[in-house]
This record gives C-alpha cells, structure tokens and sequence, in this order.
C-alpha cells in the first residue's frame, strides 16, 4: 500500500523538498499552506509530474481552533483520494523566523514562536493521532541552534528545544502503536525562511558557513532527502532521536 505523509508547511523551503523528495521515494503526500494557495497548487503540480498523488489543504499551524475542522478536512480528502481512514506519516516542519536579542524580544514575538512551533506542533498532533496509521511515522524539525548559540535567536532555539523533549515523550506514549517518532534538527539553510536572510544577505551566509565543518550553509535538497529517507522502512528502528543535518555546524 502507498504511504501517505502530511507535511506542514509544505508549498516552500524545506517543506516542499521534503514533500518532493518523499514523492520521489514512492509516497503520495498531502501537504499544508498559510496563504500562497497558488505555490501549494504548484507543488502539487509538481509531485503529480512524479507519478504521484498531493493535495494541498490551507492551515494556520499557529491557529489551534483551526484544528478540528482541519482534521474533518482531512478526513474527507483521505477517502476521496484515497479512500482511506488514515494516514502514514506526519512532517511537523512549518514556522517562521523572529529574531532580537533577549532583552529586547516583545512578548508578541515570543507568543507568536510558541504558537506556531510547539503549541501548535502539540495540539495539531494530538488533533491528528486518530488518523496517523498504526506503524506511522512522526518527524518534528528542530533546529541547529538548540545546540549552538547565535546572538538573537534565544525565544526560537528555546521553543525548538521544548519540541526535542516533546519527540522523546511522543515516542514513549505512542510506541505502543508502533509509531516512530524523531526530531530532525537543520543548521543554516539557504531557503526564504527569516525572510531568506541566510540565502540573500552575503554576511549572515558567512557568518553561517564560518560555523560549519563543511565550509558551506546548507541547500533544502540536503534535507529533504533525508526526512524522506528517515519516513523509508530502512529507518524502521530509528526512534526517540534526535538527528542534527547541519554540515557539522559549530563543533
């Protein structure tokens, strides 16, 4: 049977080359959007190009009264695609980037990081349990700053590190349904998150690469990849992990 996988966040950045990459590796894909429908559709188009099935679904990750009618959404769409009460794989990978110095970050800044990367990663998960098959797969994004410092990014490496326990408690609470679940963990990417700061402004690439074992940022294609291979039955026995993809970034 195909698997299928939702990903967060998947009509840009390293959500839609996860989204790419799993379709690639044989797997249909329904994947989420805040508001560019028309780059969602244009990834859909894309995976169809591959030989296989997406749908895209607009959602508010931050938004968690949005979530019971998200999941009826959901529901309607397995069994029209699908026809199927269920899905494989979850990708918990949308957000955004907010950075300012601990003394001068708003609480508007911090509420909205906590919203978005684990409140929202939290209850949308819950919200979705009664749909993920038994055996599924879960993958949460960290980020390469829970264990490296850079000056401003306190609020969001704090709230990255509240979803890496939140993957070892998952992991525990439902293994008994055979449910894998781990944090993948980027460094710097060149993609438009943060306003593509790390892709478009030459100094925060450097300061970024000069942090790196491998001399370079990294690109959406060397993540994608491996999430996709992470939700593959060769990782069948990687759990309650923590994987940093990050070049080696501040060792």
């Amino acid at each position: 049977m195909t698997k299928i996988a939702l990903v967060t966040g998947g009509s840009r950045g390293l959500g839609r080359n996860t989204a790419l990459n799993i379709a690639r590796h044989g797997g249909d894909v329904v994947l989420t959007y805040h508001s560019r429908a028309d780059a969602a559709d244009a990834v859909v188009a894309e995976i169809a190009a591959l030989g296989r099935k997406a749908v895209a679904l607009r959602l508010d990750t931050g938004a968690t009264d949005q979530f019971p009618g998200f999941c009826t959404e959901l529901r309607a769409v397995l069994k029209d695609t699908w026809q199927r009460e269920s899905f494989d794989h979850l990708v918990n990978n949308a957000g955004h980037g907010d950075t300012a110095l601990i003394a001068e970050t708003t609480e508007a800044q911090f509420d909205a990081l906590v919203n978005v990367h684990f409140k929202g990663v939290f209850f949308l998960t819950q919200a979705l349990l009664p749909l993920i098959a038994d055996g599924g797969r879960i993958v949460n994004l960290s980020s390469g700053l829970v264990r490296v410092s850079a000056p401003g990014w306190a609020a969001y490496a704090a709230v990255k590190g509240a979803v890496e326990v939140l993957t070892l408690y998952m992991a525990k609470e439902l293994g008994a349904r055979g449910i894998a679940v781990n944090t993948v963990a980027p460094g710097a990417i060149e993609t438009d998150f943060f306003g593509g700061a790390v892709r478009d402004t030459p100094a925060f690439n450097a300061f970024f690469a000069e942090m790196t074992a491998l001399g370079r940022v990294g690109l959406p294609d060397d993540i994608g990849p491996m999430i996709a291979s992470l939700l593959s039955d060769d990782n069948r026995w990687v759990n309650a992990q923590r994987i940093e993809v990050s070049g080696g970034q501040g060792i």
